[in-house]
């Protein structure tokens, strides 16, 4: 089981950090960068007891997930990300979507459930965005 050291000295069990968690807070280091980096230079400023494997483990699914990219074969690999905290959730919730048989469902069901505030935010995107964009196909009434 994973400890850490509380201020006292006391080694107590480690919190278990929540789905994304630390993705996010690799996202949030990664961005901080000027140029791509080493896995070790993440490490460094997450600062928060984790492994070089773990943040490599992290790396990798994000990669996966197409939310970071990374160099070739040559060593050190380098690591940039593509998408911020933000866009991660979004890719997230596009292959969620992709995933459904029933889009147009989906997206019903997803509207009806927002708030006024963020229907009128996502009305905004999409007016901003503009007909044939891919968040506002021309082929899609608007209403």
């Amino acid at each position: 089981m994973d400890t850490e050291t509380a201020g006292d000295g006391r080694e107590t069990p480690a919190r278990r950090r929540g789905q994304g968690e630390l993705e996010a807070q690799v996202l949030s280091v990664l961005g901080e960068a000027t140029e791509p980096v080493t896995a070790a230079w993440v490490l460094q400023r997450l600062g928060s007891g984790l492994s070089y494997s773990t943040v490599i483990t992290i790396l990798t699914r994000l990669h996966a997930k197409q939310a970071v990219t990374r160099t070739g074969p040559k060593r050190p690999v380098l690591w940039q990300p593509v998408a911020n905290e933000a866009g991660l959730a979004a890719l997230r919730m596009r292959r969620l979507l992709d995933k459904q048989s029933d889009r147009d469902a989906v997206l019903s069901s997803f509207v009806s459930v927002l708030s006024a505030d963020d229907e009128e935010l996502l009305r905004s995107l999409l007016a901003e965005s503009g007909p044939g964009t891919p968040a506002a196909p021309a082929d899609r009434p608007e209403g």
